[in-house]
């Protein structure tokens, strides 16, 4: 079943490169996963587009379902499903997530 806030979760993830759902906005995040998961792709010099799903319910909800992960945030990149806080951040730490934006040609600097 698709709804309104899967439509809108695709569009978005359709329309850019990398997309983090979060509580909040990059600048001004909202709780401490969302703020981590901001700061390591700032690190990364990485260009991304934060969705706050603070602001909208049913995209809140919606976001859960449109990947059935319970947690907020939630990175994608080149249209996939990477993961949450945890995940991101072990394969920031991994090198992972460097080789994963190589891949997918999305700008970054080499963590140092």
């Amino acid at each position: 079943m698709t709804t309104p806030a899967h439509e809108q979760i695709q569009a978005e993830i359709s329309a850019t490169p990398v997309v983090l759902f979060m509580k909040g906005t990059p600048v001004f995040p909202q709780c401490g996963f969302s703020a981590r998961t901001v700061q390591i792709l700032s690190h990364m010099g990485v260009p991304f587009k934060g969705v706050n799903v603070l602001e909208d319910p049913e995209l809140r909800d919606g976001i859960k379902t449109f990947t059935n992960w319970p947690t907020i945030p939630q990175l994608y990149v080149g249209g996939e499903f990477v993961g949450g806080c945890d995940i991101v951040m072990e394969m920031f730490q991994s090198g992972e997530l460097a080789a994963l934006l190589t891949e997918k040609g999305i700008p970054h600097q080499a963590a140092a």
